[in-house]
């Protein structure tokens, strides 16, 4: 894991658990079990939800990579840990649980 997911990682584990995953050339960031964002190239990006748009609502929206299909928010204020705390607790209210696979 590099220096940049390492920093993510230490100011959002205040917060809850914070687990980064390796995926396609990117990482996927998980709080508390629950997806919240992608880092690309060195970048934050958290999903859309009413509270990421409200509390982040000056922050530039880009898509992750190239051909996502999702818009999401870019991240870059890492010392505000009340920001952080009140952005994962919303966030994490917020967005759906985790599928469960069935079994066959």
């Amino acid at each position: 894991m590099n220096e940049f997911n390492e920093y993510v990682r230490e100011c959002f584990s205040t917060a809850g658990d914070i687990v980064i995953k390796s995926m396609m050339g990117g990482y996927l960031v998980y709080f508390n079990g629950k997806l919240i964002g992608d880092i690309c190239a060195n970048e934050l990006f958290l999903k859309r939800t009413p509270t990421s748009d409200r509390l982040l609502e000056d922050s530039e929206l880009r898509y992750p990579y190239e051909e996502s299909k999702t818009l999401m928010h870019v991240f870059d204020r890492f010392e505000d840990a009340d920001l952080i705390s009140e952005l994962l607790e919303g966030m994490y209210t917020e967005l759906p649980e985790k599928k469960t696979k069935k079994t066959k």
